[in-house]
């Protein structure tokens, strides 16, 4: 079921959004080489705990499905071909070169954010770079869709348009969602789609746009533990955005946007 949020959960959603940006902005100014994944994670954990936070994705698991082991970790940290839910490890160095995709999620106040950042590592192939480029264009171009009025895949066929154009592809197996009181909630936000098609946005709505594009031909996101990170079919790179938004009548209100953003 999809809800509608009040004007009172949407300032909580506010407060959960301003915390999941402040993470990532902290994460940006601490990635370099040499790190670890795993330092990444116990730097945001405590930040998010210290901020009166709890990490969202710490012990997430789908409902339903009983078979899959909790999420051990507060970050996805994804490098390279990577394209989501890297769980961090003491073995994983973050190298120069590298893109490395964070995912986040705080809980606050009884709501979720959710956002990712994809993050370039000292001296990055330039077509590497373009990619992350797209990526983040291609967010936003998908949340200028998001108003009332809009359809659901005025938002997908936005995101694939824009990335299709440079040669890219879109994982189509790896969607956004609904959120609010629980991390995922419907509808899921596919990145691929027919314009004037899918459910009407209305205002209050609240979503998880987030584009994963990649630089071959992969269309899926394929495991390569068989349980959480999946990776490109053709080991090329992949770039992730996302942004918890809430669906308006004019424009748009990002709840993760970056303060050094709001300027």
């Amino acid at each position: 079921m999809i809800t509608i949020k009040s004007e009172r959960e949407i300032d909580l959603m506010r407060e959960s959004g301003a915390a999941t940006s402040l993470v990532l902005d902290m994460i940006e100014r601490e990635i370099k080489p040499g790190m670890t994944t795993l330092q990444l994670d116990t730097l945001a954990e405590a930040f998010i705990r210290d901020n009166g936070g709890v990490p969202s994705f710490l012990h997430y698991a789908p409902k339903g499905d009983p078979d899959v082991t909790p999420y051990p970790a507060t970050l996805c940290v994804s490098i390279n071909e990577e394209v989501v839910h890297g769980v961090p490890d003491a073995k994983r160095v973050i190298r120069e070169g590298d893109i490395v995709s964070v995912d986040c999620g705080v809980y606050k106040g009884g709501y979720h954010g959710d956002s990712a950042r994809t993050y370039l590592i000292g001296e990055v192939n330039p077509k590497v770079r373009k990619l992350v480029t797209v990526t983040r264009e291609c967010l936003y171009l998908g949340i200028e869709q998001a108003v009332e009025g809009n359809r659901l895949h005025d938002i997908s066929a936005a995101i694939e348009r824009h990335a299709r154009s440079f040669g890219y592809s879109v994982i189509e197996n790896m969607v956004g969602h609904g959120i609010g009181s629980e991390l995922h909630e419907e509808p899921p936000v596919p990145n691929y789609g027919r314009r004037k098609t899918g459910i009407r946005l209305r205002e209050g709505m609240a979503l998880a746009i987030e584009p994963m594009i990649a630089m071959g031909r992969s269309r899926n996101a394929v495991s390569r533990n068989g349980q959480w990170v999946a990776v490109t079919e053709d080991g090329k790179p992949s770039a992730h955005f996302e942004h918890t938004i809430i669906v308006r009548k004019e424009k748009a209100e990002i709840m993760t946007l970056s303060p050094s953003e709001r300027k």
